[in-house]
């Protein structure tokens, strides 16, 4: 018998790759999604997520383009992986996400190509959108002009594009080294860590999900997974997915606080409060 067996999980609730099975549509994400929603549908340019680490920013970003119904939208979603990008290699990632075939090889070209496609999405009567995960690592003045001039391109009823940004706070620091851009930002939302009942359902969920309808954590442990983890979710996953082995190891079951103690002390984590 594995940990899995032990406390009757068909699969690991806890694991901190991205899965849309276990998205948890709190508060915070629902209010998040509902304001970009309105941003994209009445076109209005830049729309900025900015969250702390773990708050679950990707997880938002995957989860609003999985919204955005192919009928309506022409959504391509890009991650950020390095701060080395430049100008040409972005505007020609996002050509070819948004199916652009035979791409230019000088930035004008590239340019001319994204207006006629952005035009050609206008006039099929569904909304251009391009989702960029992790912009704070995009430190460039001349990326952002680049931003502005996409932005600049406009239709009878608004902007041709709708620019998604998530990323940590100093992502901020970014849009702020043009000014222009910064002021185009037409709809905000700050993730914050969740409060101890979300946290509470949020495990809860994940359980459920993973296929366990029981309480396999103490109402103890959970709150201090909460005092711990600030209500960060990837912090939450890892601790829980190391309670539960540890559990396992100990043939605790309902785990207690204890066990969400001694692994803290592992990590490092403080708990608040």
């Amino acid at each position: 018998m594995d940990h899995l067996e032990f406390y009757k999980l068909k699969e690991q609730p806890f694991s901190n790759t991205v899965d849309n099975r276990y998205f948890y549509n709190n508060a915070q994400h629902a209010q998040a999604l509902i304001r970009l929603k309105y941003a994209v549908d009445s076109m209005k340019g830049l729309a900025v997520v900015v969250g702390g680490v773990g708050t679950g920013k990707t997880t938002l970003a995957r989860r609003m383009l999985n919204e955005l119904d192919e009928d309506k939208y022409e959504a391509a979603m890009l991650v950020v992986i390095h701060t080395s990008v430049t100008t040409d290699w972005l505007m020609k990632k996002i050509a070819m996400q948004l199916g652009i075939e035979n791409i230019g090889e000088t930035k004008l070209d590239i340019l001319g190509q994204l207006y006629k496609k952005f035009i050609d999405i206008y006039q099929s009567g569904r909304k251009a959108v391009v989702l960029m995960d992790e912009v704070q690592m995009l430190g460039s003045r001349e990326i952002m002009e680049e931003f502005r001039g996409l932005l600049n391109m406009e239709g009878p009823d608004g902007k041709l594009i709708t620019l998604v940004f998530f990323g940590l706070p100093e992502l901020d620091d970014v849009l702020a080294l043009d000014e222009p851009l910064k002021q185009r930002v037409a709809v905000k939302y700050k993730l914050t860590g969740l409060d101890e009942n979300i946290t509470r359902e949020y495990v809860k969920h994940r359980l459920k999900v993973a296929g366990c309808d029981e309480e396999i954590f103490t109402p103890e442990a959970v709150t201090a997974v909460h005092r711990y983890t600030g209500g960060v979710p990837r912090l939450i996953n890892t601790v829980c997915d190391n309670a539960i082995f540890e559990g396992f190891l100990l043939k605790e079951n309902p785990i207690g606080k204890g066990i969400i103690d001694s692994i803290c002390a592992t990590l490092d984590l403080k708990a608040s409060g």
